[in-house]
């Protein structure tokens, strides 16, 4: 007796109902696999939107407290740092009700175009800005959402520093939400309300001319400011990005777990598809136990149904997670930057084994309690049961 195809024959004496289960195992694993490609591809994202030799410097105690700005000098004279720029957090807010709806700092803007260079702010954009003294560098999506354009006024009021002030759009900072502005006229501003003016910055950004050499200047820029007034943590971009996005982590975890649920939810889908087909054919069970079929035989021959029938899903949810993720990829492909992350999502050849495998296991699983439950029972109980 040939079993693959006795094994086969009994798959398909429901159909439907055969179809739905590797149908309902299919797209479970495809979201296994396509949840199981977030970890690596919200950290290829962070790389994306990062650079590997930009670090940066702030107060030991937190992003909260203020560093004097006495430190950008010292930070320029370290050994491989090529530029370096302050950030001083102005908190602008266009429409009250809307609150600081977009990041608005203070800096530079003789180094912003090399501290920032992978922003590709046009040349003239950033020329615009050193000329300008209410010039502002504004991101793209915040000129999007408020429909500005370059040469518009726009009055902002600083929500950390508290005054109103007047800027001219003079340059564009493609796919982000930034809106940059020239220190020395918020430091002239600021002298009305205080003599000293912006004595201190929030932080520092330093590129460095080669990315062997980031360790190196960190160490050195922190040892410094050892035992100064305010000591510093300097850090890489990413390992910043990635502390002041904490939440991340925590996404990470929850997608990690929402895995698991779905795995358990397919564990049940196909126990109870291989339950209800054990069921149906407990007379013909009883049937080949008396002709002399043992109970490892038949056990073996119902594990084997369920497991071929989530096997099959299981291949089936690969080749769609592959296959959503590739349409991705190259629907990005000549896209802008905001868009072109979402090929960070790459469904790996490992991550489609796993899928394969855990369907694999799946099938096995649920059909052990119903195969076992079935094989266990006596011929006289079955017969007895059936008629």
């Amino acid at each position: 007796m040939k079993f693959l195809p006795f094994i086969w024959r009994n798959l398909l004496r429901n159909k439907l109902r055969a179809l739905l289960t590797a149908g309902a195992i299919a797209l479970a694993i495809a979201l296994v696999c396509l949840l199981r490609t977030m970890p690596d591809g919200l950290n290829l994202m962070l790389e994306y939107f990062t650079s590997n030799t930009r670090i940066s410097v702030h107060a030991e105690a937190g992003l909260v407290y203020p560093m004097p700005y006495a430190y950008l000098g010292k930070v320029r004279s370290v050994p491989g740092v090529e530029a370096a720029s302050t950030w001083t957090w102005f908190g602008g807010v266009f429409r009250q009700e809307d609150g600081v709806s977009f990041p608005s700092f203070a800096t530079e803007p003789e180094t912003v175009g090399t501290v920032f260079e992978d922003w590709e702010v046009p040349k003239e954009d950033l020329e615009a800005f050193r000329r300008t003294r209410n010039g502002a560098l504004v991101g793209e999506m915040t000129l999007e959402k408020y429909g500005w354009k370059r040469g518009d006024l726009v009055t902002l009021e600083g929500e950390v520093i508290p005054l109103a002030l007047e800027f001219r759009i003079v340059g564009v900072i493609p796919n982000i939400p930034h809106f940059m502005l020239q220190r020395e006229y918020i430091d002239q501003a600021f002298r009305s309300l205080d003599p000293q003016g912006l004595s201190w910055t929030g932080m520092i950004w330093a590129r460095v001319d080669d990315a062997a050499r980031v360790e190196p200047a960190m160490a050195e820029i922190d040892a410094l400011f050892q035992n100064s007034e305010v000591e510093t943590a300097s850090e890489t971009e990413k390992s910043y990005m990635k502390n002041f996005f904490g939440m991340l982590e925590g996404l990470v975890v929850v997608i990690l777990v929402v895995t698991a649920l779905v795995a358990l939810c397919i564990v049940f889908i196909a126990a109870n598809t291989a339950s209800m087909s054990v069921r149906e054919r407990f007379q013909e069970l009883a049937i080949l136990k008396a002709i002399g079929f043992n109970r490892r035989l038949l056990f073996g021959t119902l594990i084997a149904e369920s497991t071929v029938l989530a096997l099959l899903g299981g291949i089936l949810g690969a080749a769609l997670a592959l296959g959503l993720t590739s349409v991705a990829r190259e629907a990005t492909e000549g896209l802008d930057n905001t868009l072109r992350p979402l090929a960070s999502f790459v469904v790996t050849q490992a991550i489609l084994v796993q899928g394969v495998f855990l369907a694999l296991v799946v099938g096995m699983l649920s059909g052990v309690v119903p195969s076992l439950g079935a094989t266990r029972r006596s011929v006289a109980e079955t017969l007895r049961e059936v008629f």
